[in-house]
């Protein structure tokens, strides 16, 4: 193994005057990978990669140089790509960059999977690797990326309090700019994993994402069966070149013949492993429509739904009578627009702040909805920004659902103080306004939030107050909302299948 960064006692101290290396934590042909803590930023465990020694070359920096800065760009615009935050060069002269601290399994420690989970973890490797290939912006102009290393090897399954398992694709060492010479190795030849590399990465042709859809393929095949494609005498070469060259894959009923496969899925695999890369899906969005039209993925770990409120009950049944009082006094605020809109406010009455939902909509749906069952769901996401949905849904079966989607940045102190009532309160109200003139209070109900989910809201809490400085809300919004229309279909889809049954206060 290569000496470490801190073998020396003068090396004790801290890289870059900001991290505290602890541990080696992974080796490999590019360096080594060790666990620090960021002492900047409180302490915050990070992975610092280092270039090998052994191939510290002018070029292989440049390399090195260029795979922080495509995972640091690129993840900006995934969550399925591993985070890049610093590079820079040791007292030692050796090349580092540093990424988010990753607890997780490696996908190759997982397979064989379930069909759901299948689907679950394949449609967010391909929603990472479409982000890659539709590239990164240098100098004003987008290039488009090709991994070129895409195994499982390569893909991080980590726990999530949103997704339940989030993936995170590693390891852009190899991945190439297309139409980007003066960054990107010009040089013919093979780089990559023998088992998972298409025809023309084993000729050193010049590649694009087909070459990785090959890869993506090889590594869906064995996802379901725990065996690859191909089972050549060899590992050698040329026992590999000949498989993926000349010799057809095998059939995944073959391989695994209790395992039954929708015929579509099916067919997506094989033809992601075409000789020709013409004879393969196009692009990633071509793949993600079948996985999608298969059944939408189990995404949302959604604990109970919270217990819904019993149709056109007044607000004195879950809040205090004063809470109720303030309410129907309230005015519209001045600096909010007439339109139809939903807003969270705490409200000051004497015994502290309620957090309520004001809402102004026209005077008919107002009374539509005033024998509507209220269901609420809360979903955190604590990176790249501490951000809170905060949904209410008005249910009624012969109505349209009505949604009221809440986005809190949990940074600021008044969002935690707002959400802090939530996980104090069993009840929070809902204060509807009528959008014609004279715009006034027509309507308080109650909608309850579950002990579970109250416990839930103080721990997010908690966790938001120690988190380090983040200015990327827009990213975490981004993220939430595309999670929010996941959520939505398996609220309703639950909802409108059990909504005439009704156990001990719960959906």
């Amino acid at each position: 193994m290569n000496q470490s960064p801190f073998a020396s006692p003068s090396s004790k101290g801290l890289l870059a005057n900001r991290y505290q290396l602890k541990q080696l934590i992974g080796s490999g042909g590019m360096g080594e990978v060790f666990l620090a803590d960021d002492i900047l930023l409180g302490g915050t465990p990070v992975a610092i990669k280092f270039l090998a020694q052994t191939v510290a070359n002018t070029k292989m920096q440049q390399d090195f140089a260029r795979e922080a800065l495509m995972s640091a760009a690129l993840s900006q615009r995934s969550v399925h790509i591993v985070r890049a935050y610093d590079y820079g060069v040791s007292e030692k002269g050796k090349p580092f960059y540093v990424m988010e601290y990753l607890c997780g399994k490696s996908l190759k420690d997982l397979i064989p999977l379930s069909l759901p989970m299948f689907i679950t973890l394949s449609r967010q490797i391909c929603l990472g690797l479409q982000c890659a290939h539709q590239g990164i912006n240098i100098d004003g102009k987008v290039y488009p990326l090709v991994h070129r290393d895409i195994k499982p090897a390569n893909i991080l399954v980590i726990p999530d309090p949103i997704l339940d398992k989030l993936v995170k694709i590693l390891d852009f060492g190899i991945a190439k700019f297309l139409n980007y010479t003066s960054t990107a190795s010009t040089s013919r030849g093979f780089n990559g994993t023998l088992p998972y590399c298409s025809p023309e990465q084993l000729d050193g042709e010049k590649l694009d994402s087909c070459s990785d859809i090959y890869s993506l393929g090889v590594m869906m095949f064995e996802m379901l069966t725990g065996k690859k494609p191909w089972q050549p005498e060899t590992d050698y070469f040329g026992a590999w070149y000949k498989a993926h060259h000349f010799e057809p894959p095998q059939a995944i009923a073959d391989v695994n013949p209790a395992l039954k496969l929708p015929q579509e899925l099916d067919n997506l695999i094989m033809a992601c492993l075409a000789k020709k890369a013409s004879d393969r899906p196009q692009n990633i969005a071509q793949i993600l429509r079948v996985l999608e039209s298969l059944g939408q993925p189990n995404y949302l770990s959604l604990p109970n739904l919270a217990a819904k409120s019993v149709p056109g009950s007044p607000l004195v049944s879950g809040l205090a009578t004063t809470v109720e009082q303030t309410c129907w006094q309230l005015l519209w605020p001045h600096d909010k627009p007439i339109q139809e809109i939903v807003f969270p406010q705490l409200l000051d009455i004497k015994q502290g702040f309620v957090a309520a939902l004001w809402l102004m909509l026209p005077k008919q749906e107002i009374k539509n909805h005033a024998l509507s069952s209220r269901y609420n769901q809360f979903i955190f996401i604590k990176s790249p920004h501490p951000m809170l949905l905060w949904v209410t849904l008005l249910y009624n079966r012969g109505l349209a659902p009505k949604w009221l989607p809440c986005y809190l940045d949990m940074q600021n102190f008044q969002n935690r103080k707002l959400v802090q009532s939530l996980a104090e309160n069993e009840h929070y109200p809902l204060i509807f306004f009528t959008l014609e003139a004279p715009h006034t209070c027509t309507n308080v109900l109650s909608s309850r939030i579950e002990l579970t989910q109250r416990q839930i809201l103080k721990t997010w809490v908690e966790q938001s107050q120690n988190l380090p400085p983040s200015s990327q809300p827009h990213l975490s919004k981004h993220l939430l909302k595309q999670q929010y229309k996941q959520m939505q279909s398996q609220m309703l889809q639950r909802l409108e299948s059990k909504s005439q049954v009704v156990v001990s206060g719960q959906i």
